[in-house]
């Protein structure tokens, strides 16, 4: 089957067609540093990252370039409210932001460009839009994009003029020529953080950051843009705007949006309490865990944060864990050998599919199921190598099978613990102090250690 992507720009699935055979050029909206990363953010970089591993798994030539927004109203609002330097603060959410994609599995990007890198890049697309009219110096100082010289504007989005109007924002503010109208570079004080430009100083408006810096990246028209729900309009809407007019081309033929997150059904809010930085929740469950929650559902699909979500989530990976020891050993199979598998073929299916991790998981789980009733030793090192191997392309089953089914929690009774009170009940049934050993097992499971014994000895794993 051949890759198939929804794109929401003609909100339809459409075969994929790279603008230059074997080559994929990708660039996805990252996150404004100046908080620590939500679980929000989460979901879209772990589904880009899914879709990236993929890409290259099946030979792709993928350059993936994903921004950092270091230049902002919310970083300069945040960085004034703690009395510090606006790039004291990006540096060390950059920093933040890196350590929880790191714990998520997340491969870094091929390019992570910064907007205050790329001020001259920024500059000269603003400096072109106003050249050929399509944007103007207002009184206030600010220079705007003209909305109504685009006439594809709202295409993105789906909505009219007549929408963009009644809902646009209008400020006490009589620079604007339309109220639909927005920043491309807004002026600055003298003491104000900015930069000179043929407008006098100021810095960049957020939408203008993504359009110079993917067009310095990946050139004027590319393959796929993403980003999460909360993006097309306004800003890739604005993006595809600026960047046409300034180019003269396409600016993106497909565009791929991940699904929202919702918390016990409700949206993520600080003022609902309902709020998680991804390390917040990284202190509670296990970093596979995590992820395949998030990729447990299509990736257009709204997932729902509970605890109920994530119990389900860890016993899925109990399922493939368990079925994965004693087989430690055992490589993961290289995918040029896996062309005959029935699993892998249904699993590459379902990728192709607009990357449907949802279907994806229940190959692994059918793989999982015969793995388990597999009596030949050589045909189920085969199973267990072909999981190994499509696990990986998701980001799973990254650990030995003992790491992950001992882990736990931030409060959960630590390895070391376990492994004492196991020698000490042992201990206990050779001295024939059955009391003794029952109430150790007892006390585990109370703390949701289940023992294993066998002839070879006692394993355990957390419920």
């Amino acid at each position: 089957m051949t890759l198939q992507i929804y794109n929401t720009l003609t909100r339809q699935k459409e075969t994929f067609k790279p603008i230059h055979p074997g080559r994929i050029s990708m660039y996805v909206c990252g996150v404004t540093v100046y908080d620590y990363c939500h679980l929000g953010h989460g979901r879209v970089l772990v589904a880009f990252d899914v879709i990236a591993r993929f890409l290259r798994s099946q030979g792709w030539d993928l350059t993936y370039v994903r921004n950092l927004t270091d230049i902002d109203d919310k970083i300069l609002r945040r960085a004034e409210e703690n009395g510090e330097e606006y790039h004291q603060l990006t540096h060390r959410f950059i920093d933040a932001a890196h350590e929880d994609e790191a714990r998520l599995g997340i491969v870094p990007p091929d390019i992570e460009p910064r907007a205050t890198a790329h001020i001259s890049d920024i500059v000269d697309m603003v400096q072109a839009l106003v050249d050929k009219g399509y944007a103007y110096p207002a009184s206030n100082g600010d220079v705007y994009y003209r909305v109504s010289r685009f006439e594809p504007y709202g295409r993105l989005s789906n909505r009219n003029p007549e929408e963009l109007l009644a809902g646009a924002r209008i400020e006490v503010d009589e620079a604007k020529e339309d109220p639909r109208d927005f920043a491309l570079w807004k002026h600055a004080e003298s003491d104000d953080v900015g930069w000179e430009s043929p407008w006098g100083r100021g810095r960049p408006g957020w939408h203008i950051e993504c359009s110079a810096m993917s067009k310095h990246c990946l050139g004027a028209h590319f393959d796929i843009h993403g980003g999460g729900p909360d993006l097309p309009f306004p800003h890739h809407e604005n993006e595809i705007a600026q960047s046409e007019a300034a180019n003269g081309c396409q600016y993106v033929n497909y565009w791929i949006h991940a699904g929202a997150l919702r918390v016990d059904g409700e949206k993520m809010s600080k003022s609902l309490g309902n709020f998680f930085t991804i390390r917040d929740v990284l202190e509670q469950y296990h970093p596979e865990v995590v992820r395949y929650l998030l990729i447990g559902s299509h990736y257009r699909s709204p997932i729902n944060y509970s605890e109920d979500s994530l119990i389900e989530a860890r016993n899925g990976l109990e399922r493939f864990y368990g079925a994965l020891k004693g087989y430690e050993a055992v490589t993961p199979a290289p995918l040029e050998t896996m062309a005959e598998s029935r699993y892998y073929r249904d699993f590459v299916a379902a990728m192709n599919d607009d990357f449907n991790t949802r279907v994806a998981l229940a190959v692994l789980y059918d793989l999982v199921r015969d793995l388990n009733s597999e009596t030949d030793v050589s045909k189920a090192q085969t199973l267990s190598a072909q999981l190994k191997a499509m696990g990986h392309i998701l980001g799973l089953l990254q650990e030995s099978p003992d790491t992950f089914l001992q882990a736990g929690g931030r409060d959960a009774i630590n390895a070391e613990t376990v492994e004492g009170l196991i020698a000490e009940r042992a201990e206990a049934k050779k001295q024939r102090d059955f009391a003794r050993a029952d109430a150790i097992r007892d006390q585990l499971a109370a703390q949701g250690i289940v023992l294993l014994d066998s002839p070879a000895g006692t394993q355990w794993r957390r419920e």
